[in-house]
């Protein structure tokens, strides 16, 4: 089930977290993955362990966006399953927010992803499949994540006139949006006992997501059992946001 060989995947930010499950569940299944991140010591471990390729691009910047693309196509040709994941989170509340980790934020989870998908249209191939990487955060609306939920936000809103834009190229768009979910990032934000103890008790299911978890849905959106879904977006969040 749910077979992608002969399928190119790429998958921005695939070193660490769900974008590194996923990239081991899609090679699993078959398909050839490319992986980026700005880290280059971290990337080619990632790789070197994965059994895939990886580029060093930073997708806040759109000469590395260029440069991929072009990477991309010369090495695969055209790729058929995107998974723009690579994001940040920093958290503050909107009266102490400054202008330069506003811009931070903005440049690598909504300009980095849009313009990610811009330039990877023309080389995508008629049925690909695009996912989106978004966050519950867009949904359930946490204090001091004001600027990392409106960039979850402006993606979702992208993702919804891209699937339009390309359906006629049967070239479908959907996001997935995790709630809290173990994985690098939380410790970037400080997880300890007392945060853990408190997003468990906010989510009906009593646990945190596992990046594994994650990447099988990300999978499912990949193949060609969801053939017939685009535009949705998909919350994997233990029912935190009911």
């Amino acid at each position: 089930m749910n077979n992608l060989q002969n399928k190119v995947a790429v998958i921005t930010g695939g070193n660490s977290g769900i974008g590194y499950a996923t990239a081991k569940t899609l090679t699993e299944k078959g398909a050839t993955v490319i992986i980026t991140g700005r880290r280059k010591e971290a990337i080619e471990t990632a790789a070197s362990t994965l059994h895939v390729s990886g580029v060093v691009a930073d997708q806040s910047k759109l000469p590395d966006i260029d440069m991929l693309v072009s990477e991309v196509k010369a090495q695969f040709g055209k790729v058929d399953i995107l998974l723009i994941n690579a994001g940040i989170t920093k958290l503050a509340p909107i009266e102490s927010m400054t202008e330069n980790v506003f811009d931070e934020i903005m440049n690598i989870n909504f300009k980095g992803a849009y313009f990610t998908l811009s330039k990877f249209i023309p080389v995508l191939n008629d049925n690909a499949s695009v996912i989106f990487l978004s966050s519950t955060s867009a949904t359930i609306s946490p204090q001091n994540a004001s600027v990392y939920a409106a960039s979850k936000s402006a993606i979702n809103a992208v993702m919804k006139i891209a699937a339009l834009e390309l359906a006629p190229r049967r070239i479908r768009v959907n996001a997935v949006s995790p709630g809290p979910v173990a994985t690098e990032i939380m410790n970037k934000i400080g997880l300890d006992a007392a945060l853990e103890e408190q997003l468990v008790g906010s989510i009906p299911l009593s646990r945190l997501g596992n990046a594994s978890e994650v990447a099988d849905l990300i999978t499912y959106l990949s193949g060609n059992e969801s053939s017939f879904i685009t535009g949705s977006n998909f919350l994997i969040d233990g029912g935190q946001s009911i």
